[in-house]
């Protein structure tokens, strides 16, 4: 009874058009009353508690980092230094944005800030040069999703909040799976282009790749700060996320000297509008989180999903399709905040490492951000390039068998992400 009022109120509240955060609110009020025990006190201090949160500190700052990098300069400079070196081949602005992709996933972490600026730099030079531009947006659009599962990553801080996982083992075991989705669309690219006479650049001198290297090499160091430092245990993710804050900070206005204080007025704004967001959700999933555990939602799922829960495997495949499926009508973060306190204990149940199910539970709900009708990505390549998003949805599609393809094996061979993970640990 408790599951079918909360999905009941859940869905048709978001189906009238109430926001996320409200709606998680009236999930919450619901069970309450269900349960015979409201009270507006409690509602109230539950969602207090949802961003009173220590580790939920490394959002506003990895944000703003991320802003500052845009603004600042430092995405123009990694665009470049993936120009010159692969700019010269077949396809080559299409492999530039993929490596792009990948370098910027280890500085910002959002998905929607990376593809913003990909979109911005390279959708008007691939127009220009005759590449299918169906297909070129959506390659950026599937590059960008690559920043939620490279370190650092807003959706594995908030995962590993909402489910008590250690988010330095989340970041860690993003490295090898965001490499491997790089390599899932290059090869993807490398199909679509094929026996298309379309213009290379010249190749670059290794002294114009020397002087773009050396004007990049600030903006390089800041994953391997980042990475470092976790690795190393020299800092927590919460203090990784103000290192890459003032290293950017420091970077953009003082090195790079791009950002004047009307720019970082501007950023700072910016940035606290998307915290802002990101904080008024996870307060309000914390009392919906709180009303799930008290009516015993849990394991009244874990007897339902009981005859598979001896198969990790087989509960995993079940739980992808899950989580595809909801990523076509439902943002990652709502997602994230909605489910993982659910789906966490279940996988436990079911004997699943709990970082490789959240790793798997990220990289679901990001391909989410490619596929229609909601599709958040597709969104913010069809503004920015101006394109119709018919287009936009006919050309990520083979991307996002790519990405199946990469989900299936990963599913099939948990040792791809838990290796790696032991390696780095």
């Amino acid at each position: 009874m408790s599951i079918a009022i909360f999905l009941a109120v859940l869905f048709s509240s978001m189906s009238i058009g109430v926001p996320i955060a409200f709606a998680l609110m009236l999930t919450a009020l619901a069970l309450m009353i269900q349960l015979d025990f409201f009270d507006a006190q409690l509602l109230a201090q539950n969602v207090q508690a949802g961003f009173d949160n220590f580790p939920l500190l490394a959002v506003p700052f990895f944000v703003l980092a991320g802003e500052l990098m845009t603004a600042g300069g430092l995405s123009r400079r990694i665009v470049d230094l993936a120009r010159v070196y692969c700019g010269h081949v077949r396809g080559g602005l299409g492999y530039v944005a993929i490596g792009a992709s990948v370098l910027l996933a280890s500085m910002s972490g959002s998905a929607i800030a990376d593809t913003a600026a990909l979109a911005t730099l390279l959708l008007p030079m691939m127009r220009r040069q005759g590449y299918p531009l169906g297909s070129s947006g959506g390659l950026i659009a599937s590059g960008g999703i690559i920043g939620p599962i490279i370190p650092p990553s807003m959706p594995f801080i908030i995962y590993g909040v909402t489910t008590n996982t250690s988010i330095s083992q989340l970041f860690l075991a993003g490295i090898a799976p965001g490499i491997m989705m790089a390599l899932a669309i290059a090869v993807a690219w490398g199909w679509i282009v094929r026996g298309k006479e379309l213009p290379v650049e010249e190749k670059a001198s290794w002294k114009e790749r020397g002087r773009v290297m050396r004007r990049s090499i600030w903006a390089l160091l800041l994953p391997v700060i980042i990475v470092g430092g976790l690795r190393g245990g020299i800092f927590t993710p919460t203090e990784a996320a103000v290192v890459a804050a003032v290293y950017a900070l420091i970077i953009t206005t003082l090195v790079y000297r791009e950002l004047d204080l009307k720019g970082l007025y501007k950023v700072l704004v910016d940035a606290s509008k998307t915290t802002s967001v990101v904080m008024f959700l996870a307060g309000a999933a914390m009392a919906s989180s709180y009303m799930i555990t008290l009516a015993d939602l849990p394991r009244q799922l874990i007897d339902l999903f009981e005859p598979v829960l001896g198969s990790p495997m087989l509960f995993m495949a079940l739980v992808v399709l899950f989580l595809l499926v909801i990523g076509m009508v439902m943002d990652l973060t709502p997602a994230i905040l909605i489910l993982a306190p659910v789906l966490a204990p279940m996988a436990a149940a079911a004997g699943v490492n709990p970082v490789y199910f959240g790793l798997i539970f990220i990289m679901s709900g990001c391909i989410g951000l490619i596929t229609p009708p909601v599709g958040t990505v597709l969104n913010v390549v069809s503004g920015v390039g101006n394109m119709k998003m018919e287009a936009v949805v006919r050309g990520v599609m083979p991307f996002i068998v790519a990405y199946f393809t990469l989900l299936a094996l990963l599913v099939l061979f948990p040792q791809l992400v838990l290796w790696p993970l032991s390696w780095l640990s």
